[in-house]
C-alpha cells in the first residue's frame, strides 16, 4: 500500500513524471546511439525552427504557401514536423540567403524533390536570378555614383544652399559664383 506522502501511479500516469517534475519534450530527446542533443523526430514547431534557422512564424508561413507539403498533427492539432520537413526548411532558408524569390524557391524545391529533373531546369533559374541580381548591382552601383557627384557639390556648412535637395526636388542647383 503506497505511503501518504508517495501519489499512487495510475497505469495512465505511469508514463509520466511525478509532480514538479518537467516532462521530456521532443526537443531533449536524443535518438538512441546519435551525439546528446541529437533531436527524436517529430518535433514541435518552434524546435522545427529552432533547428532551421527560421522563426516559428516564417514555418507557418511556409507552410502556407505549401512549400513543406501536409505536415503531420497530433491529435490535438499540434504540428509535428518530420526530419525531411526540417531538411526542406534549411533548403528554403538557404535559398533565402541567396536571395532567391518565393516563387523562385516553390519552383526550385519542387525540382529538388523530383528525382526525374533535368538540371538544365535548375540552372535556368539559378542564371535568371545571377542575372537580375547583375541588373540590380548595377542599379545600385548608379544610385551610388550619383549620391556621390551630389556630395562632392555639397558644401555641407550652415548655409541653406543644398544641391542633394534640390536634385530630390527636381530643381536645378544655383549657380556658384
Amino acid at each position: 500500500m503506497p505511503s501518504r506522502t508517495e501519489p499512487r501511479r495510475t497505469a495512465s500516469s505511469a508514463s509520466r513524471p511525478p509532480q514538479g517534475a518537467k516532462a521530456p519534450s521532443a526537443s531533449d530527446a536524443t535518438h538512441a546511439g546519435a551525439s546528446a542533443g541529437a533531436p527524436l523526430f517529430p518535433v514541435n514547431i518552434g524546435r522545427a525552427a529552432a533547428l532551421s534557422g527560421i522563426s516559428a512564424k516564417m514555418l507557418r508561413h511556409y507552410e502556407s504557401l505549401e512549400l513543406l507539403g501536409a505536415v503531420a498533427r497530433t491529435d490535438s492539432g499540434y504540428r509535428q514536423y518530420s526530419e525531411a520537413d526540417v531538411h526542406t526548411l534549411r533548403f528554403i532558408k538557404r535559398g533565402r540567403d541567396l536571395g532567391f524569390s518565393m516563387a523562385e524557391i516553390a519552383e526550385l524545391v519542387g525540382l529538388w524533390r523530383n528525382r526525374q529533373r533535368a538540371s538544365a531546369s535548375v540552372k535556368r533559374i539559378a542564371q535568371r536570378h545571377v542575372d537580375d541580381l547583375a541588373t540590380r548591382i548595377e542599379a545600385m552601383q548608379a544610385m551610388q555614383r550619383s549620391l556621390q557627384a551630389l556630395l562632392a557639390h555639397c558644401q555641407g556648412d550652415s548655409r541653406p544652399d543644398c544641391p542633394i535637395l534640390d536634385d530630390l526636388a527636381g530643381t536645378p542647383a544655383p549657380s556658384c559664383h
